[in-house]
């Protein structure tokens, strides 16, 4: 087995901005795998939020090299690496690996039902009231739109976007940046905005409150949820999950972590990092029948890799294998 570690830029269409900050590219690591004439590829993106780079994720892959080399398996493999980014990549490989060598589909493997398209919410980056009812209006004609947040102002922004997409469903990203106080000033507001969901609220370290406050809206962790390790933490705080596969470490995870999720009678979305249509053809698979496609990553490119998802509009095709799986 050789191992290809190859990082890569992809210019973002305008930029990206959360609450923690804003962004022009998104910078991938890929992982190829080549076993004779088969070449399997995973895609992660590391995040600075818990403590990656695109240096510390070739470094813990690297590391790997030579037992990847002398036959590690993809089992094997998931106790080596931390859930994150690395693992993802190299989970996500092998999967594909083993559809090109069996001359399967990833469904096939998995001994699933073929997938169905699937409708992406479209995100509309944090900016002012006035920008993201622009962007609202461009973008009337989507079904779902999720909005980052940030905390101050933040009813105004839902407001402006309510007005400049009547017909959308809304849902909200504050991306930890909200306090208790802002979160009972805000929440029956955004009722009145009509809002379906509000994931993550509070800093991960501060969601123990979310236990006692009222959850008029849905409530879905992102940051305060990893791996089905982190579910201990969620119930009772929390009602829904954003399920990525850059915080499971890849498919194999996510669908364990889906499967515990749903026995908790927790709702699940699946969401993406901004990155390629590479690394949204794993969660593709996992976002089969949930309840929140998030998804649109290749939306906020300028241009997305070649054999990649077919989008109409929100709408994601079920991709080909030459793309992944």
């Amino acid at each position: 087995m050789q191992v290809n570690l190859v990082d890569e830029s992809w210019l973002i269409e305008g930029s990206f901005t959360i609450s923690r900050g804003s962004r022009t590219h998104a910078n991938v690591v890929v992982v190829e795998l080549q076993q004779g004439e088969h070449i399997g590829r995973g895609e992660c993106v590391p995040y600075a939020r818990y403590d990656e780079s695109i240096e510390s994720v070739i470094a813990e892959l690297a590391a790997l090299k030579e037992q990847i080399a002398a036959g590690l398996t993809r089992q094997e493999m998931q106790s080596l690496l931390p859930a994150g980014a690395a693992r993802n990549a190299l989970d996500c490989a092998y999967w594909d690996l083993a559809c090109k060598k069996l001359g399967q589909r990833i469904w096939q493997q998995l001994e699933d039902p073929q997938p169905k398209p699937l409708m992406t919410a479209f995100t509309l980056s944090l900016d002012t009231p006035e920008r993201m009812k622009e962007a609202a209006i461009k973008n009337a004609h989507r079904p779902l739109l999720k909005l980052k947040l940030a905390g101050e102002g933040d009813v105004e922004r839902v407001a402006a976007v309510r007005e400049g997409s009547p017909n959308a469903r809304i849902i909200v990203d504050a991306n930890e940046g909200w306090n208790e106080q802002q979160y009972l000033t805000m929440v029956p507001e955004l009722v009145k905005l009509g809002v379906e969901m509000i994931e993550q609220p509070f800093p991960a370290s501060d969601d123990a409150a979310l236990a006692h406050l009222p959850r008029p809206i849905t409530l879905c962790a992102d940051e305060s949820c990893h791996d089905s390790s982190s579910l201990k933490n969620i119930i009772g705080r929390y009602d829904m999950i954003n399920i990525k596969l850059d915080k499971t470490g890849g498919l194999t995870e996510a669908i364990a972590l889906k499967e515990e999720a749903e026995k908790a009678g927790l709702q699940i979305m699946v969401g993406c990092m901004v990155a390629t249509s590479l690394a949204m053809a794993p969660a593709f698979i996992v976002a089969q029948n949930v309840q929140i496609v998030d998804l649109d990553g290749p939306l906020l490119l300028a241009e997305d890799r070649q054999s990649g998802i077919q989008f109409d509009e929100s709408l994601m095709n079920v991709y080909q294998a030459e793309l992944w799986g």
